[in-house]
């Protein structure tokens, strides 16, 4: 039996990982739930894993959450020390990082510093913070297991070799709703288009991510990290039909990729049970599934988010920060209709501009630099 804590549980990732061990309740069992403001999704999922400790985004929310649970034994916390206390709790070995945005950044290391194991759904823990996570997950001997399609799949491609041999790592992407949309018309796009993405059903901020590609961007900031590789060793290609997740290519020219339909269950269930898999009863594929695989290079016009993601591996430093911070204001805006699609990444880039890099920080330099940067988009976007 292994016990799971799950920080941002009512949301896509977290509310599909309940789906996964729903089917399994002899294998897992549920200690902690941190949420946002969706309580009533969270009172229906404590009614059913009865997890010892639960949390909500503010006192507010905490006390109508506790007064629908005045018959059950479960403790009702909020705000970032109540999601630390879900990270952290001692019964629990795993825990789930799928909260949105920065927000999971401080829970998630609490937990690496608690020695729990770590399923990583979170992208702005590791592009924000990468130096530190990778060294403080080493010195507390714990294990980072992607959740991402994509990293999943380099994770279990991996381990058909040494890394010796390595030579890159190709990371798919579909291309999003505007693959084919011409730069020109990209200036009238708008929310509700941005939000339709072709092959995966995602949070709001995700998929605006996916549609600029920013999220492609933050993964091969990720990749670097998790696989400690350099920016040389890392390629992105358009893929549209999503089925190949990524591609692995070794020193004697061979290249091996992992395949599946586009279904987030399968990187989740192999963090939860890594390194055995579950039966998910998925309907089996045919060749119809496999019959048009088409690979594409990227359009660095179209989208600058993943020339942007490179920089930020040459320059190093806080500047990842800079870029997290200011995407998400900027994605904010955008959903608010206060910007264009195509702002969002010159926002960000013009924040990043202006920033002043240091190569050596600490936790405190990071937040104070993610504070500091959604200022300045905001300065730049509302005034």
């Amino acid at each position: 039996m292994k016990n799971i804590s799950i920080l941002g549980s009512t949301g896509s990732i977290g509310t599909q990982t309940l789906d996964v061990i729903s089917g399994f309740t002899e294998s897992f069992n549920i200690v902690g739930l941190s949420a946002g403001k969706n309580i009533d999704l969270l009172y229906k999922q404590t009614k059913q894993f009865n997890p010892s400790i639960v949390s909500v985004i503010d006192e507010s929310s905490a006390q109508i959450l506790a007064n629908k649970l005045k018959s059950s034994k479960t403790e009702v916390l909020f705000g970032e020390e109540g999601a630390i206390s879900v990270a952290c709790h001692p019964k629990t070995d795993l825990v789930v990082s799928a909260m949105v945005g920065a927000s999971g950044l401080i829970p998630t290391l609490s937990a690496i510093r608690s020695s729990k194991d770590i399923a990583l759904a979170n992208k702005e823990t590791l592009v924000m913070a990468g130096k530190l996570i990778t060294e403080e997950a080493n010195k507390y001997n714990v294990t980072i297991f992607p959740v991402d399609s994509e990293h999943s799949a380099i994770f279990q491609l991996l381990s058909s070799s040494e890394k010796k041999f390595l030579k890159r790592i190709i990371i798919t992407a579909s291309g999003g709703p505007f693959l084919d949309t011409p730069f020109e018309k990209l200036h009238n796009i708008s929310v509700e288009s941005a939000l339709n993405h072709p092959t995966w059903k995602m949070g709001r901020k995700i998929t605006i991510d996916s549609a600029t590609l920013m999220n492609k961007a933050f993964e091969v900031i990720e990749a670097k990290w998790l696989f400690d590789v350099t920016s040389d060793m890392i390629s992105v290609w358009i893929h549209p039909q999503s089925i190949i997740h990524s591609i692995v290519e070794f020193v004697d020219g061979s290249m091996i990729s992992q395949m599946s339909l586009p279904d987030m269950k399968i990187p989740i269930s192999y963090a939860l049970t890594y390194p055995d898999r579950l039966n998910l009863n998925i309907n089996n594929v045919n060749p119809n599934n496999f019959s048009c695989l088409e690979f594409k290079e990227v359009d660095y016009d179209k989208f600058p988010s993943i020339n942007l993601a490179f920089r930020v591996l040459e320059d190093g430093g806080t500047l990842s920060a800079v870029m997290n911070a200011s995407n998400e204001i900027a994605v904010n805006a955008f959903l608010e209709r206060k910007i264009g699609y195509i702002d969002i990444v010159k926002t960000v880039e013009r924040v990043m501009n202006c920033h002043s890099n240091s190569s050596e920080y600490n936790l405190e330099q990071i937040l104070y630099v993610d504070e500091c940067s959604r200022e300045k988009t905001k300065q730049l976007i509302y005034n």
